[in-house]
């Protein structure tokens, strides 16, 4: 029976504030790293990310052998107490959390540990990098992390003690596979890889395995795009040191790193990847790894990383559980809405129309006779309030009212059409079009800011949901926002999305993470 050592962990910048975690999971008879994962989760607590990242670890673990044992270490005093049932879990942010990672594997499968956060370096980089691929607005990219390669070796783990999960390996990533895989389609370019023993060790301990994956496209049109990874290992026997060199450059068009079809992102750009790894110092000599891989052509494409957003949903394992599942019905019609005025979270706050409260009965019998709606949460304002309740009236069910899921706040703008605004404030305007940072002129809310309030209320409401299909009653930008941030889509995007008063839209959200676009501005039942 297979072993894995799961080291995780997770953090927030504020606490609650931007948030991310690491995993990692390792063999833990060899100590190799066989799979790294992390995510920047939006806005969330300390614990909440740690409990994200233990799941991610275990869902990773399974993956690789759902017949396995489980040897899982944190940092974290409070997930390791509450996990192996010596604690209680009361908060309610965590508990849905925990029970999903107690579901993951047979409990006879997992034994936990706790660890002092010096020695969680692996995962704690991992999760440091998806805050800031988060904070750039970007994913974070197993290609592209150096988190393994700037944790420091440890030994690997016997049957009798665990041990820690990284073991002296080190990993060289994506710009030397996509080179020696161009180089050879294009019979350019040099060799991709070189290892060499040095006298002291033996040959066999130095070892260079490159792959090349294509990613199907997926949501992005156009071609595939190219994830490559290269590990290589390094083991310092007792007097010496194995030093590999790898050390590979695209001298041609052809030798491109990543390549993403052009597609939904527009033009053309090449892709620099250079990644520098690390030192692992045993006995007398150092171990030093180096690639440099670099795309020069204009058939380079957009960044890989877009593809990487949209691929990976679609092919999430299949036995996950249920998934959270959003209905997403925008409120009806207002007295401003035929006229398309500006109406957020700071103007009169109007009430439904008549148009606007049919349309919200009819909303209802058609939920109603699909009768799987368990829960019902509304904006806090009036026009969405009152769309709720006649929704909730007719499934029989209580109507929750949570902050999170109200209107942008536009600011001076409120009540004006486009036109007027146009005419009154157009460098705002502009500016507002250009930047999902810019605020409306009088201090309204940013594109930016109404992001990170989703974020957080979207996590606060999974894990508060899981498994379950819940009625979101809300508004134009809170919609186009969960369907944006989804889909991994640019802030651009809100602008492309037509969302009907009284239409429904639905997004599911899986216990890795993972999310998926089922349905969006249907009005079938207003027809």
């Amino acid at each position: 029976m297979r072993q894995f050592i799961v080291e995780a962990d997770g953090g927030s910048r504020g606490n609650p504030g931007p948030a991310g975690y690491g995993a990692v999971v390792s063999d833990a008879a060899t100590g190799e790293t066989l799979r790294e994962t992390a995510e920047y989760i939006g806005v969330a607590t300390n614990n909440v990310a740690e409990y994200r990242g233990l799941l991610a670890g275990l869902l990773a673990a399974r993956e690789l052998d759902p017949a396995a044992t489980v040897h899982v270490r944190m940092d974290s005093k409070l997930v390791i107490e509450q996990m192996s049932g010596r604690w209680k879990i009361k908060h309610p942010d965590m508990k849905p959390l925990a029970t999903q990672a107690a579901r993951v594997f047979p409990p006879r499968q997992v034994t936990y540990e706790w660890m002092p956060r010096a020695q969680n370096k692996h995962a704690d980089r991992l999760a440091n990098e998806a805050m800031d691929a988060g904070a750039r607005g970007e994913r974070w990219s197993e290609s592209a992390s150096t988190a393994e390669l700037h944790a420091a070796p440890r030994a690997a783990a016997t049957p009798e003690q665990p041990g820690d999960a990284a073991a002296g390996a080190a990993r060289v990533r994506g710009a030397l596979a996509g080179a020696r895989a161009s180089a050879t389609a294009s019979g350019t370019g040099p060799d991709a890889a070189r290892a060499a023993a040095q006298p002291d060790a033996p040959a066999s301990t130095a070892e260079a395995e490159a792959g090349v994956r294509a990613v199907g496209g997926g949501a992005v049109s156009g071609s595939a795009a190219d994830d490559a990874d290269v590990r290589a290992a390094k083991a310092v026997g007792a007097a010496g040191a194995v030093r590999v060199e790898a050390d590979a450059r695209a001298a041609s068009a052809e030798a491109g790193v990543r390549a993403v079809g052009g597609g939904a992102v527009s033009g053309s750009a090449a892709d620099d990847a250079d990644v520098r790894a690390a030192k692992a110092v045993g006995g007398a000599e150092a171990a030093r790894v180096e690639a440099d891989g670099r795309a020069a052509t204009a058939e380079a494409g957009a960044d890989a990383r877009a593809a990487d957003v949209v691929a990976t949903p679609g092919w999430a394992p299949a036995d996950m559980g249920a998934p959270a599942t959003f209905v997403l019905l925008r409120h009806g019609e207002t007295p401003l809405t035929p006229q398309k005025r500006f109406s957020g979270s700071g103007g009169t706050d109007p009430s439904l129309s008549d148009v606007g409260r049919e349309q919200a009965e009819r909303a209802a019998a058609m939920l109603a006779g699909r009768g799987t709606i368990q829960a019902v949460v509304s904006s806090p304002l009036a026009r969405t309030r009152e769309t709720a309740g006649i929704v909730a009236a007719r499934l029989g069910l209580d109507v929750g009212i949570d902050d999170g899921l109200r209107e942008t706040d536009f600011g001076a703008w409120e009540g004006l059409t486009f036109a007027e605004v146009r005419e009154r404030h157009p460098d705002d305007l502009n500016a507002w079009l250009a930047s999902p940072d810019a605020e409306p002129t009088g201090g309204g809310e940013s594109f930016a800011a109404t992001a990170t309030r989703l974020a957080a209320t979207r996590d606060k409401l999974v894990a508060a949901h899981a498994g379950r299909t819940v009625l979101l009653v809300t508004h134009v930008t809170p919609i186009k926002t969960l369907v944006r941030l989804a889909l991994g889509a640019p802030p651009e995007s809100l602008f492309r999305m037509e969302l009907s008063a009284a239409s429904l839209s639905v997004v599911a959200y899986y216990a890795d993470g993972n999310a998926s676009v089922r349905l969006l501005n249907d009005t079938s039942h207003l027809r």
